[in-house]
């Protein structure tokens, strides 16, 4: 088989987690290899038309601070001096998000990457590995326009969202609750030509105006919760407003070729009625749908086993760990049947974050390979909140640094110096909780 190369370090996966990954062991002097399966960075942030970070900030004590820094201050930077960064909005009353242009994050991630001299193969679609040993990977295997090749690293970091590599180096893992069921994914979309004027706060009137619409029997909806905010230009606005299921209705599953083909088709058709609907709220009578994303939004499949799972009670108790390599302040979104539940630590009492262990990032039982991302080692409750892009941010940032440390120590990423990888991630400004100062602004 051709060998595409041979590299320190390879991430497969170019989402928050993957981008932070492969910016961190670059930035730590390692030849380091991004493989992503579309042409452009930011996983379901551009592939599924997200458009909207969540997670990078917390509310702490009823103040609102942006506690996910590092890697992801300078891809923020980078889309703000492209003109494609919003400011941070209000949530439920309770926490911020921000939303972005997928054109400027996609174009500002290449800027990145390039500025940390990491080298990218797009259009490669990860397809097995070659296994050294039991516990070491040799080689990750890929699909090209040239054919299948072969990747060579000393470390991988598996960045893929549904954990493909460490599930085929024999990885420990969970699907969904462990019953059959998983998050349910969405199928976004973006509406130009709203008149901002009349359209005023429409996020706020939307849902009674479901209600009515579902009373009177002239529209059905597939979920509630619907959620249509504006992005820079006021006259665009994304909407996130479907929910696929399978026949039985049980969530998609995102592993499953049948299931994923029939969930894009759905998709479009659930956007095409939401859009139908939407053409008879006021300011938007002649929108029209600007784009409908390469792919569904797929927000949970596979959960590696690692030497600690974060759980729900973690994410609600705002947990400390001694090993911590970032924070958490996304509360547990839960994409359940007809519906999404929101569950919050207590406000203003909490300080609003969790941390997030190193453990989290290490596999059991391989010593070459951490994960990173909605894939790492969470309960399906704990994923439920640190899935969302800060979180995968911070672990990925993580994971490439400590991925670097293991190079540099002749060790493997289990066996490094946790306090050595806290006090890089510091100086790369990182907030890792603990006894740091919450960090001030938004």
């Amino acid at each position: 088989m051709p060998l595409y190369g041979e590299y320190e370090v390879v991430v497969l996966g170019g989402g928050p987690a993957g981008i932070a990954a492969a910016v961190a062991a670059a930035h730590a002097g390692r030849r380091t290899l991004l493989i992503e399966r579309y042409g452009f960075l930011g996983g379901m942030g551009t592939a599924a038309g997200v458009t909207n970070f969540c997670g990078l900030h917390a509310n702490v004590h009823g103040k609102m601070h942006r506690v996910v820094r590092g890697v992801a201050s300078e891809l923020l930077d980078r889309i703000d001096q492209l003109g494609g960064l919003n400011a941070p909005h209000l949530i439920l009353g309770k926490i911020l998000a921000q939303a972005y242009d997928t054109a400027a994050y996609k174009i500002a991630a290449d800027d990145l990457l390039a500025a940390q001299k990491v080298e990218l193969l797009f259009h490669a679609l990860g397809a097995g590995i070659v296994m050294h040993d039991e516990k070491r990977i040799d080689a990750l295997l890929v699909e090209t326009k040239a054919g299948r090749q072969a990747v060579r690293a000393l470390t991988f970091i598996d960045c893929s969202g549904d954990g493909d590599l460490a599930a085929w180096a024999g990885a420990r893992y969970e699907i969904g609750d462990n019953n059959g069921s998983m998050l349910y994914p969405s199928m976004m979309f973006r509406l130009n030509g709203i008149d901002p004027e009349r359209a005023g706060e429409a996020w706020r009137t939307i849902p009674a105006l479901m209600e009515q619409a579902e009373a009177a029997g002239t529209h059905h909806f597939p979920r509630k919760a619907a959620i249509v905010r504006p992005q820079r230009s006021a006259i665009e606005w994304r909407v996130n407003f479907t929910q696929l299921a399978r026949a039985d209705g049980a969530a998609i599953n995102g592993l499953e070729p049948d299931d994923l083909t029939r969930g894009e088709i759905d998709g479009r058709r659930q956007a095409v009625k939401a859009f139908n609907f939407l053409r008879t709220v006021p300011g938007f009578e002649k929108s029209y749908i600007v784009d409908l994303p390469p792919q569904l939004g797929i927000r949970e499949t596979r959960r590696i086993v690692g030497g600690y799972m974060l759980s729900g009670e973690d994410v609600l108790g705002c947990a400390s760990f001694e090993d911590s390599v970032g924070v958490n302040g996304w509360p547990i979104e839960s994409h359940v049947a007809g519906d999404v539940v929101f569950k919050f630590p207590p406000i203003p009492e909490s300080r609003g974050f969790n941390e997030l262990p190193y453990r989290m990032l290490i596999p059991e039982s391989l010593d070459n390979l951490l994960v990173a991302g909605r894939c790492a080692s969470m309960t399906h409750d704990g994923q439920s909140a640190a899935r969302v892009s800060g979180a995968c941010f911070a672990m990925g940032e993580a994971a490439g640094t400590a991925a670097a440390l293991a190079l540099g120590g002749n060790t493997i990423p289990r066996d490094i110096a946790v306090n050595k990888l806290q006090l890089e991630l510091r100086k790369q400004g990182a907030f890792l909780g603990q006894n740091q100062a919450v960090p001030e602004g938004l």
